[in-house]
């Protein structure tokens, strides 16, 4: 339950700044810019990695979840589990943000401004390159929980930055979950699920064959692993 209420949380605050973040921009006739708005999920992302990866392995993404379940480091028993408590915790932080600002931008939601297979190829990119550098940073022995923190956060700030303006750089179904349902803004959503879990699931088969070993590492828990170090 610890676990599950820690993906809820996490979920939460990502969902709650990230694309409270694009709302926030759009009331000040963009004070933040594309690369305020970037620094904001980085930094979101990196502190609840942080703050939370001990407890859960702060996944806070039904796919990275699932890309750590290809690669045998999340039990399978947990895996609807996580992504129900990532979608919950997407949802609440949606209506809440409605509830404080209003209908805005259609609350964050992420919707293609380029044609759908490009918006696809692009989302499926950068979700790829987000989960290589995840398990490089769970494989890694040096670091260690603020390592990993810091370089996970800085993906998905430099994966916002450059996708943001095209997709809304989303690589996570949670977080484009909360915003359709709460903001009622669905077009093409199916790639913000379709495009993640895929690209995350051949990066961990990718990342598996380069390391040339199995995974995990010795059989040891690390953060993004199934659970960190708790009990």
């Amino acid at each position: 339950m610890r676990r599950l209420l820690a993906e809820a949380l996490g979920t939460f605050l990502l969902v709650l700044i990230g694309p409270g973040a694009v709302m926030v921009d759009a009331i000040t006739g963009g004070g933040l810019g594309n690369g305020g708005i970037a620094i904001s999920f980085g930094l979101v992302v990196a502190a609840v990695v942080y703050a939370l990866s001990g407890v859960s392995g702060a996944h806070i993404n039904p796919a990275v979840s699932i890309g750590l379940w290809s690669v045998g480091r999340l039990e399978g028993r947990l895996v609807v589990p996580y992504i129900i408590a990532q979608c919950f915790g997407a949802i609440v932080a949606s209506f809440a943000a409605r509830s404080a600002l209003g209908l805005v931008v259609s609350l964050g939601a992420t919707m293609p401004k380029v044609p759908v297979p490009v918006a696809f190829g692009i989302e499926w990119t950068l979700s790829f390159v987000l989960m290589s550098v995840i398990l490089a940073a769970a494989r890694s022995r040096t670091g260690g929980k603020a390592g990993a923190a810091a370089m996970i956060g800085l993906t998905v700030g430099l994966c916002a930055l450059v996708g943001g303006p095209l997709t809304g750089a989303s690589m996570n179904p949670a977080r484009s979950l909360g915003p359709a349902l709460a903001g009622g803004a669905w077009n093409d959503h199916w790639l913000y699920w379709a495009a993640p879990i895929t690209g995350m699931l051949v990066a961990g088969q990718v990342m598996g064959f380069l390391s040339g070993r199995p995974s995990p590492v010795d059989g040891q828990p690390s953060a993004l692993s199934q659970s960190g170090d708790s009990p």
